[in-house]
């Protein structure tokens, strides 16, 4: 016969498993406004997220649980239950770059053709691309703002991440393991605790309203600060203002812009052209870079037909002209180039049709 006091410890431990489970499946099931957002460090967040287009999804399905990723979330999560009550973390959570990478795998699930289309664009360049770039380095000197477009989710600093910080190389990579990772995944643009609202039918009752009310919300693309570590959307980014000597160019006011400009940005006295500044101008000041480039692919194929449906006002074609579309060679760079460069001899006059 089984001992009473082994019984009962059978017993106590039946029970203890099965109210553990119960608790882990109603904390896993249950709204987050009666879970997650009982914890004061969450509760920003957690309002946000009633107000988001996430709002119908459960924490787990993007941050998982405590068991979905073994022994790994097990510990994470078990260390956040620790640091709540011995106060060791902080008051407002940030995810670290593994955290993010995460977050993109996740992404990924339902975002699918954006995701194919940023893996196939530039913002996907891995550190290696950017940070072992010979001709780059040799012209540039690294530095720690490099990580302000390129890596700011690291954590570390510019000299634990590539070596040697010199324009003489040869460089690799003192962070091994950082060498195929993006510098620039989903949240550098997305913040997933935002505000905004699920996408609804347009109003068909009423045709003049289609148009309006299909727009994109600006607030859906932010820009996140490496040193602040919050994101910043993108109508409370200010405007650029520019100039081509002492003249002002026309800077396109769309929103997303501004965040384009936070890395494509020109030198410190703002002068057209200079550093990365890739701000339209000539024949194309004003438009602003979404006008031309698809916005997770930075593809820019059919840009010149999007204006352009065959012929320009020259009477030509205008994606056979010689201009950095047809040819990355080419001296008239499409995002600066004017009738005069090509005109030499001054714009002839428009042609009459017959």
């Amino acid at each position: 016969m089984v001992r009473t006091p082994l019984r009962i410890l059978t017993v106590a431990l039946v029970l203890l498993v099965a109210a553990g489970g119960g608790f882990y499946y109603y904390w896993n099931a249950s709204s987050p406004r009666s879970t997650c957002e009982s914890c004061h460090e969450i509760e920003s967040s957690s309002a946000l997220w009633a107000q988001s287009g996430h709002r119908d999804f459960l924490c787990k399905e993007c941050h998982g649980t405590a068991l979905s990723s073994g022994l790994h979330s097990l510990k994470e999560k078990g260390m956040m239950f620790v640091d709540h009550f011995t106060g060791g973390g902080p008051e407002r959570i940030a995810l670290d770059e593994e955290q993010v990478l995460e977050m993109t795998e996740n992404c990924r699930r339902c975002h699918g053709t954006e995701y194919a289309r940023w893996l196939s664009g530039g913002h996907s360049a891995t550190y290696a691309a950017i940070f072992l770039n010979d001709r780059h380095n040799r012209a540039e000197q690294l530095n720690a703002d490099c990580l302000r477009c390129h890596g700011m989710f690291y954590r570390g600093r510019i000299q634990d991440l590539v070596t040697p910080l010199s324009q003489k190389g040869p460089w690799t990579m003192a962070a091994a393991g950082q060498s195929n990772q993006p510098v620039i995944p989903c949240l550098t643009c997305h913040k997933i605790h935002r505000e905004g609202s699920p996408a609804v039918p347009a109003e068909y009752a009423e045709p003049g309203k289609i148009f309006y009310s299909r727009r994109g919300s600006p607030s859906t693309v932010l820009f996140y600060d490496r040193y602040e570590k919050i994101h910043v959307q993108a109508p409370a980014l200010p405007v650029l203002k520019l100039k081509e000597n002492a003249r002002d160019v026309k800077v396109s006011d769309d929103p997303r812009q501004r965040v384009c400009v936070q890395c494509h940005a020109p030198g410190a006295f703002h002068q057209a052209g200079t550093a990365d500044d890739r701000t339209p101008r000539g024949v194309h000041e004003g438009l602003s870079c979404p006008a031309c480039h698809e916005s997770h692919s930075n593809e820019s194929r059919q840009s010149c037909i999007n204006c352009h449906p065959a012929i320009s006002n020259c009477g030509l074609d205008v994606t056979k002209m010689n201009t950095t579309f047809l040819e990355s060679r080419s001296p008239h760079n499409i995002h600066f180039v004017r009738c005069i460069d090509c005109h030499t001899k001054g714009i002839p006059p428009r042609r009459r049709p017959r």
